[in-house]
Order: C-alpha cells, then structure tokens, then sequence
C-alpha cells in the first residue's frame, strides 16, 4: 500500500523518527484541498506515548473542511541538522508520516493535549491557566493515527 523508501540506505529508524517527532516542535500537515489541491500548513504538535500525534487549532476553516470530505494526511517533520566538520552542506533528518486524522471529541482528552502542548511551548502557569480559561473553550484538537512512517538523513549537498 505505502511506497517503500527509495534512498533506503538513507533510512534512519523508527526510534529515531519518534525522537524528531518528540523533540521538534513543529512539521507541515498536508491534506487534499479544495478543488483536490494539495494543501499544507505548518503546525505545531504533540507526539504522545500512544503514538499518536496530536494537533490544536480552530473549530472551523479550510483545514477542517478537507479533513471533513476526507481524513488521509500527511505529516513531515525535520531537525535543524547539523555539519561534519570540513563541510559546509547540513545534514537534516525528517520524518514523514502518513495516516488518518480525526477530531478529538472526549473533553478531557482535549483538555490534557492542550495542557502538554502549552507545557511544550512555556512553563509560564500563569499563562497556561489564561490560555486553558479563555482560549479552551474555541479550540478544536486533532488527532492523527499513524499508518505508515519513515525517515531519512539527507545530505543537502
């Protein structure tokens, strides 16, 4: 069903992918727009032990709507990278994942994907409680099931 990786040799593991999902902050989702055209947006998002991926946002607009007609993403994340000593290309590792996505309806749920993705961002409590009291309330949270999941090292030489 899912391509196998070209560049194999490239491939990193999947307990390296769930450490860049874990430890980067943000990637692209991607979903069949309007009109079928692609559409990717960036987006911050939690990696969770169920390893599942969670997102936060509005309750309405073009991101829902596509999901809403139909729920196969993708998502692609990647490090800074880093340089060998001597060379001047960076070498970045990213991840894609390709799956389904579906609102997060259970309340509590929401409530502690919202928490850990503040937590994520800030340790300011004060902050966390004002988001949680006025912003709560309108967010919507996403949850995306991994079907299929690589990563590679590239060389951007």
């Amino acid at each position: 069903m899912f391509r196998k990786m070209r560049r194999f040799k490239q491939q990193i593991s999947e307990e390296e992918c769930i450490r860049i999902l874990k430890e980067q902050p943000r990637g692209v989702l991607s979903m069949i727009g309007d009109d079928g055209y692609p559409y990717g947006i960036p987006m911050d998002h939690l990696y969770m032990d169920d390893g599942h991926i969670y997102f936060h946002g509005a309750g309405e607009g073009h991101k829902i709507d596509a999901i809403s007609k139909c729920d196969k993403v993708s998502y692609c994340v990647y490090d800074q990278g880093y340089r060998r000593e001597g060379e001047w290309a960076l070498n970045i590792n990213s991840v894609v994942v390709f799956g389904r996505i579906r609102i997060v309806e259970d309340e509590e749920k929401k409530k502690d994907i919202c928490i850990k993705l503040l937590k994520k961002f800030s340790d300011d409590e004060e902050y966390l409680e004002r988001e949680m009291k006025n912003a709560f309330p309108r967010v919507n949270c996403l949850e995306l099931i991994p079907e299929h999941m690589t990563g590679k090292l590239v060389n951007e030489s």
